[in-house]
């Protein structure tokens, strides 16, 4: 897709989000994303990539990362973590919506807790549909909205509320699982799980880890 490209700063969010990752590693991201890449192969594009947390876990087999990110301080400190990836990676300005890829040009796309930000998630999943080889796969992790109906209020209204402005955008009650099937993408493989798996349950506590089927051509 061409067209103009629009970073997407969130100058606040971005530099707290990157005093918090140590902490979300430690307490178990690491091993989450781990199990998100294992076994990945060819070449691929990461959709909000961030400040490249996930560039230390892709396997060797994995050729080039293209890694397309919108917000100006994350982005320029994924290139930093680019230079010490034991893959390939390419760090791309661009966004969701408006992939800067040629049409069926990667073998696998990676979401990892991107989709609660992404502004229009249905044109993003169409967009990864479109780059995404035919025979092709999505790996995701995600919160995503709760199973009860208390949490799910309170998602509602953290959401109507103060939320969004003090995460960078982030809506706690996105379907994760119906916004990538409603893509046209077959779930092949699914876990839930809590995030962080702590004892007090947050809005976002919520995941869902798994692999998707890129739909035939």
């Amino acid at each position: 897709m061409t067209g103009p490209v629009m970073d997407r700063p969130r100058r606040l969010f971005s530099r707290l989000y990157v005093r918090a990752c140590p902490g979300m590693e430690a307490e178990g991201m690491a091993e989450l994303r781990r199990e998100l890449l294992a076994d990945l192969s060819g070449e691929v594009v990461e959709v909000g990539a961030g400040n490249g947390m996930n560039f230390g876990h892709y396997p060797r087999a994995v050729k080039l990362v293209v890694a397309v990110e919108p917000e100006p301080y994350l982005r320029d400190r994924a290139v930093r973590a680019a230079v010490d990836a034991s893959v390939l990676v390419r760090v791309e300005r661009g966004t969701a919506e408006r992939l800067p890829l040629p049409d069926a040009s990667v073998d696998v796309a990676v979401l990892c807790l991107v989709l609660c930000s992404i502004q229009d998630r249905a044109a993003a999943i169409d967009e990864l549909r479109r780059v995404v080889r035919p025979g092709g796969e999505l790996r995701f992790l995600e919160h995503t909205v709760a199973v009860t109906a208390g949490l799910r209020r309170v998602q509602w209204v953290a959401d109507a509320t103060v939320w969004p402005l003090l995460a960078g955008g982030c809506h706690t009650a996105v379907d994760a699982l119906a916004t990538i099937t409603a893509g046209g993408f077959t779930v092949t493989s699914l876990r839930t799980l809590r995030f962080p798996d702590r004892r007090l349950t947050l809005p976002t506590t919520p995941h869902v880890l798994g692999r998707a089927a890129a739909p035939p051509p």
